[in-house]
């Protein structure tokens, strides 16, 4: 039997409490952070670059400041790994492209990464990537079983954690690259409304969808990690989450495809969270999800393959296959038929929130499978690519274990703009379907 790596390296209340009462340190968190990547590296390949003398003068400056009673913010002292298409200063963004080698060090933080030292946050380093985000995979491996995938393209980000070498990570999502791996990993992960995160600093791949992610080990990871870094258009209140839920459940033919097992897990909660006195009904998606997938992919293809144009005559071997066959089929998409996608999904989420106007969430499967075996791919992202292009808040929450043995995610879903209250909502379910 394949060993498994994954351990739970803990909750971020409890971390930042004993940081605040002082019975824990920066440094003695990130030292164990740093035990913990020394045991498990080697066979989960999470990481990129460990910034060990950076994190520990990190640490140790905001020990300091916390004996003198000052505290930066509610991550004060939180180790959090950042995805490598995240610019982290002194660092070099190599996106896994062979393209970049001999880039030099980026001489600032990307926005999300300043905002993340300014809540007091420790950067550990750079997490594998697919390349540049899209479907050529990275090193990294699944910590419940290293010889399966753990997902794409923020592979490296959902395996740190489900392997307890950071308790925190920042990943980003264009298709499905933040809540696939969350699934596969058996992590929470928080994607916030489309295009609603700053991007400055980051390598495109799709401006139309590109948004950073969050991961904790729990949805309350993972939300408190949104809480601390969200700008200020998505701080607004959002009114008094009620006690009741208004949950959908949601029904489409490419639910047809879904592992039974995953079904099971599911309408499990459904039935937890009816039973705990929520509002749960069933409903129909009123486009079909497998159009919508088609769709999004177009319109992602379309804009990577403009952006990154210039890597098409690059020299053989600068770029993977299934970024350079992304190339050519992007490029020969026509201006008018992006147009019309566009065009398009904005119809659809107009039909699709209207619909679903007076619901608070609504459940899906994360993924038709668990983790596939191997590392030549990275998963199937069809579930979670028109949830993205419909623009709302997605979390990954963990559903136990199929009988394989590898982890089970579902989707819970919001409407574009409401996050702060999403995310009130989401602990919400998460406490009562108790994750994992």
């Amino acid at each position: 039997m394949t060993r498994s790596y994954a351990q739970d390296p803990g909750r971020i209340a409890d971390l930042a409490r004993a940081i605040r009462d002082g019975s824990l340190t920066a440094s003695g968190l990130l030292d164990r952070c740093l035990a913990r990547i020394d045991a498990a590296e080697p066979a989960v390949q999470a990481w990129r670059e460990v910034a060990r003398d950076a994190a520990r003068a990190e640490a140790a400056a905001l020990d300091a400041e916390a004996k003198a009673g000052r505290f930066r913010g509610p991550l004060h002292g939180i180790p959090v790994g950042i995805k490598d298409i995240i610019d982290v200063r002194g660092m070099t963004t190599l996106a896994n492209s062979r393209s970049r080698q001999g880039v030099p060090p980026a001489t600032a933080d990307a926005e999300i990464v300043a905002v993340l030292r300014l809540a007091g946050a420790v950067i550990l380093g750079k997490l594998h990537t697919t390349e540049f985000a899209f479907f050529d995979p990275s090193p990294a491996r699944n910590p419940h079983d290293p010889e399966h995938t753990p997902g794409g393209s923020s592979s490296g980000s959902a395996a740190a954690v489900a392997a307890g070498m950071v308790p925190l990570a920042l990943g980003t999502q264009t298709v499905a690259s933040v809540n696939r791996p969350a699934a596969y990993c058996g992590v929470a992960a928080f994607k916030p409304s489309t295009q609603s995160m700053p991007t400055h600093g980051i390598v495109p791949l799709a401006p139309a969808f590109d948004t950073v992610g969050l991961y904790g080990a729990t949805v309350a990871d993972a939300a408190t990690l949104f809480e601390a870094v969200c700008p200020a258009h998505l701080r607004r209140p959002g009114g008094a989450v009620p006690e009741r839920l208004r949950i959908v459940r949601l029904e489409d033919p490419a639910l047809a495809g879904c592992d039974p097992e995953i079904m099971m897990a599911l309408g499990a909660a459904a039935e937890r969270l009816a039973a705990a006195g929520q509002e749960v009904r069933s409903a129909s998606a009123p486009d079909s999800f497998a159009a919508l997938f088609e769709t999004q992919l177009m319109l992602a293809k379309y804009e990577a393959a403009r952006i990154h144009r210039p890597l098409q005559d690059a020299p053989e071997g600068s770029v993977g296959p299934k970024f350079r066959e992304m190339l050519a089929t992007g490029l020969a998409i026509p201006d008018a038929h992006y147009r019309d996608g566009r065009a398009l999904f904005a119809a659809a989420r107009e039909r699709f929130w209207t619909a679903f106007a007076d619901t608070d969430l609504l459940l899906f499967p994360a993924a038709p499978a668990t983790a596939p075996a191997g590392l030549a791919s990275t998963g199937d992202p069809s579930y979670i690519s028109p949830w993205t292009g419909l623009g709302g808040p997605i979390v990954t929450l963990p559903a136990g274990r199929h009988s394989n043995g590898l982890p089970i995610g579902i989707l819970l879903c919001g409407a574009p703009g409401s996050d702060r209250r999403f995310a009130q909502a989401a602990r919400r379910v998460a406490e009562i379907c108790g994750e994992g």
